[in-house]
This record gives C-alpha cells, sequence and structure tokens, in this order.
C-alpha cells in the first residue's frame, strides 16, 4: 500500500489549481459560538460522532456561494440558539484562493434580517460569491434521489448547473416569481389579458434561458461521463425530458421556442387556473433522466448504493467539467459521502478527489472512513463543536 491506496495509480497532478479555504471563522453559527480554522489546500476530513458539528462546518462554507445553504435554512435559520433564544447576528468569514487570487469572503445576517455579504471588506452581490467560489455538495438526503420525487432531481441538477453559470440561478429565481405573479392573476380569475400576455412573454424568455443552460450543462457532463472509463464509480446516460429543453435539442432557435413556450402558457390559462398551479410544461417541470449503463436500468430502480455512485459520478464528472471550464477546481462538500459505500468505491472516491485537485471537505463518524486518502487529507476531529488537528 502506498499514502493509501491499493490497487489504484497514483493520481496525476491537478491540471488547475483549487478554489480552496485557507482560513474558516464562525461567530454564532448553529453550534459554533466561535471557530477559526486555518488550513492548507488539500481535501478534510472532519470525524466524529452524530450531532457533533460536522455538517454544520459544510453548512457554513455552502452560505459562501448564492442561496439557503445545503439545508435549505436560509439567513433566519442558522444563528446559534441558546436558553435565551437566537443570537442576535451570525457571521461566516473565509480566506480564499479562487479564481481571482487571495479573496476575503464574509456573509452573515443580524437580528433575523437579510443575509449580507462582503468581498474583501466591501459590499457585494451574492451572485459574484458564485462567480469566484464553484460549488457542489452532496447531503445523505439524496443517497435515493433517483426514486424521489422529481422535484429533487431537478433541483440536484440545477446546482450542477447552477456551479458552472451563475446565470442560471438568476434566470431560475426570476422564472419562479413571475410564474407566481401569472398564477396569482389566474386564481383571481378576472386578470387583464394583456397583463397576462406580458407575464408569459417575460416568463418564456426565463424559461428558455433555463433550458439552455441544462441542456449545455447536460452535453459537458455527459461527455466528462463518456470520457472515464467505468471504474470504482458506475457509468451514467443522462437526459432531459422536458418540452423546452426538447425544442431546443431539435434546433429550434431561441425565439421561436419562447414563441412556442409563450403560447402554450396562453392555450393553458384556464387548467392552470382551475388547479391552482403551472400545470402547462415548462422547465419548472422537467425531468432528469438517468440509467445505469452497465446493467441498462433506470438509476431509480437501483440499489441504495448504486443510487449514491451515480450521483457521486454525476458529481465527480462535473467538477472535473468545472475545472476545465473555469480554469480552477470547485470546492466539494460531501456530507457523509462514505456511507453506503463499499471499500473499493471509498478508495475510488479517494483517487478521485486527490485528482481532480479539488479541496474537498468530507464527513464522516470515523476516521478509519479516509483511510485511502493516506496523508494527503487534513483530518480534523470534531466534538460537541469543537475541532482539533488529532496528535
Amino acid at each position: 500500500m502506498t499514502d493509501g491506496f491499493t490497487e489504484f495509480e497514483t493520481p496525476t497532478p491537478p491540471p488547475v489549481p483549487p478554489a480552496a479555504v485557507r482560513r474558516l471563522r464562525l461567530t454564532d453559527f448553529r453550534c459554533y459560538a466561535a471557530l477559526d480554522l486555518e488550513l492548507g489546500p488539500a481535501p478534510v476530513a472532519l470525524y466524529g460522532a452524530n450531532g457533533a458539528g460536522k455538517t454544520n462546518l459544510l453548512e457554513a462554507l455552502s452560505f459562501l456561494v448564492p442561496g439557503r445553504g445545503l439545508r435549505s435554512a436560509g439567513a433566519d435559520g442558522v444563528a446559534r440558539k441558546d436558553a435565551s433564544g437566537p443570537a442576535e447576528a451570525w457571521a461566516v468569514f473565509a480566506e480564499m484562493e479562487t479564481r481571482d487570487g487571495e479573496v476575503r469572503l464574509g456573509v452573515g445576517a443580524r437580528n433575523g434580517g437579510r443575509r449580507e455579504t462582503r468581498i474583501d471588506g466591501e459590499p457585494a452581490p451574492q451572485g459574484e460569491l458564485a462567480r469566484l467560489v464553484p460549488m457542489i455538495w452532496l447531503t445523505p438526503a439524496q443517497d435515493r434521489l433517483f426514486a424521489g420525487p422529481r422535484a429533487d432531481r431537478l433541483k440536484f441538477f440545477d446546482r450542477l448547473v447552477y456551479a458552472a453559470d451563475p446565470a442560471h440561478a438568476e434566470a431560475a429565481t426570476a422564472y419562479d416569481k413571475v410564474r407566481t405573479r401569472r398564477q396569482r392573476l389566474l386564481d383571481e380569475g378576472q386578470a387583464d389579458p394583456a397583463w397576462l400576455n406580458a407575464l408569459e412573454s417575460e416568463m418564456a424568455g426565463h424559461g428558455v434561458a433555463m433550458a439552455a443552460a441544462r441542456l449545455d450543462a447536460l452535453i459537458r457532463l455527459q461527455g466528462e461521463i463518456d470520457a472515464r472509463p467505468e471504474g470504482a464509480f458506475p457509468q451514467a446516460d443522462l437526459a432531459l425530458d422536458g418540452a423546452v429543453e426538447a425544442d431546443l435539442a431539435d434546433g429550434l432557435d431561441a425565439g421561436t421556442a419562447e414563441d412556442r413556450f409563450a403560447a402554450a402558457l396562453r392555450d393553458g390559462r384556464r387548467r392552470d387556473g382551475a388547479a391552482g398551479r403551472t400545470l402547462t410544461r415548462g422547465p419548472h417541470r422537467t425531468e432528469l433522466v438517468a440509467r445505469h449503463r452497465e446493467k441498462d436500468q433506470p438509476a431509480g430502480d437501483c440499489s441504495t448504493g448504486e443510487q449514491k455512485a451515480l450521483i457521486l459520478t454525476l458529481a465527480l464528472a462535473q467538477a472535473r467539467a468545472l475545472a476545465w471550464q473555469g480554469g480552477v477546481a470547485p470546492l466539494l462538500l460531501f456530507d457523509e459521502a462514505c456511507a453506503h459505500l463499499d471499500a473499493p468505491r471509498r478508495e475510488g472516491l479517494a483517487r478521485e478527489i486527490l485528482a481532480s485537485g479539488s479541496q474537498a471537505w468530507l464527513t464522516g463518524v470515523e476516521r478509519v472512513l479516509f483511510e485511502p486518502f493516506g496523508e494527503r487529507v487534513q483530518y480534523f476531529e470534531v466534538d460537541a463543536a469543537r475541532v482539533r488537528r488529532p496528535e
């Protein structure tokens, strides 16, 4: 055995530098009253008992990109609580290596208010974080993603798209806002047709932009999967089952696709109003379809371990695509990544992460789960919101 690897070759040097956290400070975030960690660029292994605070560290990092964090808690749900109630303010500060060099990032909120973002001490829009720090995360809730609700698969895929194309998040947010406004008018039953026409035209524009970004990401992702022979993680065949995506894939230009979607929305007004939701097929109803290539089996019919391996296939392929596309290896947050993985797949995961060059943050209940990394990972023991390097 060499550095924790057995049958695998030593990973090749990473082709690009990583987006890496070099210092992390927390103030009144979840269970952490205060924390100050200094780190190198290598992957990070956090181990300790359930409830010790490992996932809270990953959640703190997930607030360094736009959105509600990996638990979907939002800015008003993460302030540390004690007997007197929640803290008045919380903050996450990170010194990071990014595609723009060394940058100081800060996020936080006061008195349950909106999240504030600072870059090098100056106020900044959240969208700038996504450009600086491409990030991918996986949680145990996604272990049976392919057997669960369609919306969860679409949310997972959209997060992969966001990491490559921050504008996708803006289009998706705008689309959902306009869709909500349109539905409210339909529910009221006496909307001005001209007003609905305007909303549906705007909705179609955002929807086509979303569909185009998804198709571009799918092509890159499938290309990365196909470029690697099947090893520890199975190859997958991916597709998007959506009306707007199908129009674009068939060669329709964006303007024609927008006109077709807007017409479908007009034709579906009575139905959508009666149902109280948008039944008209649009990007909000798209399905991510995945098959286990070797078994020629829908991913949802695979075992829990196989589904987790397929999800890791997608995440690792997207990490490689992002590195080549953006010139920096993304930050990876893998909560309980080794659960449901056998020993060969744990070794394969270590090999893939080290070869990617990414600073991956991984959690597990025991240090032994990370043995395949050998000494190429930074170990931290987490116990009751205390984080220390083992001696």
